[in-house]
């Protein structure tokens, strides 16, 4: 393909990687409020709260190890080819997780879903700045951005009108028309582009890192799902899971092509910024655990009403995203990001006074300002990144604040959830001991479980009902204080070594820069929206 016919369909081409992108953020968002449905034995998988979470947390590790390998792949063997093979992948694992068959079925198929997003998500930002010239990249890429946005705030909307109407696996089955039709556009109209000199691949690096994080996560679900944590299948996952990820931190700092370069965290600016990327991620992910549970199990709503009170927490972000920039200019990125964890922090906090029959416009406002909370502070430890690095150094510091962000929500799943899971059978366990044995174990699984059985023993059960609602709620109180403290650590380690207001005007050039990859991050933030729910089964 010429150079003249690329440019006269440059923002066609935009379009098709849009798409592609939109079908990977709709479907993390979807899932959402199909995690009730999909917990319930009737209907759904009978998932417990531990295989719900590792429903979401396979796609996030999978997506997370292999995000900056497959852009390294993408370069070497061509972007076109490998946008073409994520989405051809994440079409057929989406189609079978719509029709598995177990909670097992559905956690590796979700797995290979996070093999294909981190196949698709790195090669759309090469492709576009492969074809657009620098004067119009910013733009084309807060386009991109933007319709990112949007599939945050439709998903869960969409996911509500299809379990409204189709069964649970409808959610995953929309992605695969979705995807072939990319595909074929990207096969037409996409044109191809290599690296002239790509990078190495890091096998050892790449199959440390997931390992580490796998049980590493596996041992805090495991002692969260148990309610003991002095047990060998506990800690013994957890020790190994530090101790492989501590080889994997030493080989990175001593080979020339890194699948992660730990050596940039030796500039404490940049180790602040980072950090306070996944400190946010960390507390907002396990928020978002309980907000489908409470709605769907506690206040009654259906799915799609769920789905619509979530659209508050992207109308936040997508208003404030925008502004970032402009707040960094006048008061610093150390100003504008210590705030914006702050207000998120408040957010956070103000969870803790919803109740059994609160009003709903107070959720409603929390997402708001918890989404607020979040546009304002990613984009400033973004930018803040892209002023400690070189410029050579943006791709790098692109995969260390998505890296950090997927990571932080995996992590931020596990470790809240199973806070989250210990409260609710610890303040519920007066109900469970008038439980017969046979069942009390599968009632103290989740706020889900104990509905379930307690429709099963008939009205002999309904003394469950309103307890385990009163437990769920102050479950949800304990977590979310926890994850405020998070946000305000977070805070905290901005204001003392993130860098404040730049001396000097940066080039416009560098600028440019540091706005696109600010932009490119956002694409992740959507997801959460979808990780969320994950816990509060």
């Amino acid at each position: 393909m010429d150079t003249q016919t690329i440019y006269r369909r440059r923002w066609l081409i935009l379009s098709v990687l849009v798409v592609g992108l939109l079908a990977i953020v709709i479907d993390n968002t979807v899932l959402n409020v199909a995690l009730k449905t999909i917990a319930e034995p009737h209907g759904g998988l009978g998932a417990s709260q531990s295989q719900l979470e590792w429903a979401i947390n396979s796609y996030t590790l999978v997506f997370a190890g292999l995000l900056f390998t497959f852009g390294v792949v993408g370069d070497r063997i061509g972007r076109k080819r490998m946008l073409m093979i994520g989405l051809a992948l994440f079409g057929i694992a989406s189609l079978l997780s719509a029709y598995s068959r177990s909670p097992d079925q559905l956690i590796i198929a979700r797995a290979a879903m996070g093999l294909g997003g981190a196949a698709v998500m790195p090669q759309t930002l090469s492709i576009i700045s492969n074809v657009f010239e620098p004067a119009e990249r910013a733009r084309a890429i807060g386009i991109w951005a933007t319709a990112v946005g949007i599939g945050v705030a439709t998903g869960p909307v969409l996911g509500g009108v299809l379990l409204n109407h189709f069964w649970w696996g409808s959610v995953f089955l929309i992605n695969v028309p979705v995807t072939a039709a990319g595909a074929l556009a990207a096969l037409i109209l996409v044109p191809e582009s290599r690296n002239p000199d790509p990078g190495k691949i890091d096998y050892l690096g790449v199959l440390a890192s997931i390992a580490g994080l796998v049980l590493l996560v596996y041992g805090i679900v495991q002692g969260g799902d148990t309610g003991s944590w002095l047990r060998g299948d506990v800690l013994g996952p957890i020790f190994g899971g530090l101790a492989v990820l501590a080889l994997f931190a030493w080989h990175e700092s001593r080979i020339s092509h890194p699948s992660l370069d730990v050596r940039l965290f030796r500039d404490r600016r940049l180790s602040a910024s980072v950090g306070a990327i996944g400190l946010l991620f960390f507390g907002m992910g396990g928020v978002f655990f309980f907000t489908s549970f409470y709605l769907q199990n506690v206040r009654g709503y259906t799915a799609l009403d769920a789905g619509l009170l979530t659209v508050p927490f992207a109308a936040g972000q997508l208003l404030m995203s925008p502004r970032s920039a402009g707040l960094v200019r006048t008061y610093g990125a150390k100003a504008v990001g210590a705030g914006g964890l702050l207000v998120s922090a408040a957010a956070l906090a103000g969870y803790a006074a919803l109740g059994t029959s609160s009003p709903i416009w107070l959720l409603a406002v929390l997402f708001a300002v918890q989404g607020a909370g979040v546009g304002v502070a990613m984009p400033a430890a973004t930018a803040s990144v892209m002023d400690v690095l070189p410029r050579e150094r943006a791709g790098a510091g692109s995969a260390l604040t998505n890296t950090a962000r997927q990571v932080a929500v995996a992590l931020g799943v596990a470790v809240l959830g199973s806070i989250l899971a210990e409260s609710y059978r610890s303040t519920l366990s007066p109900q469970l001991a008038q439980l017969p044995t046979a069942v009390r174990g599968t009632a103290a699984q989740s706020v889900s479980a104990t509905q379930a059985v307690a429709q099963q023993l008939g009205p002999s059960g309904r003394f469950l009902l309103a307890p385990g609602n009163t437990a769920f709620v102050n479950a949800i109180h304990i977590t979310t204080v926890v994850a405020a403290l998070i946000a305000v650590a977070g805070a905290a380690v901005v204001l003392r070594w993130m860098p404040g207001r730049q001396r000097q005007a940066v080039a416009a050039e560098d600028v440019a820069v540091a706005q696109e990859v600010a932009e490119a991050d956002r694409e992740l933030a959507g997801e959460l929206a979808a990780e969320p729910a994950r816990v509060q089964r």
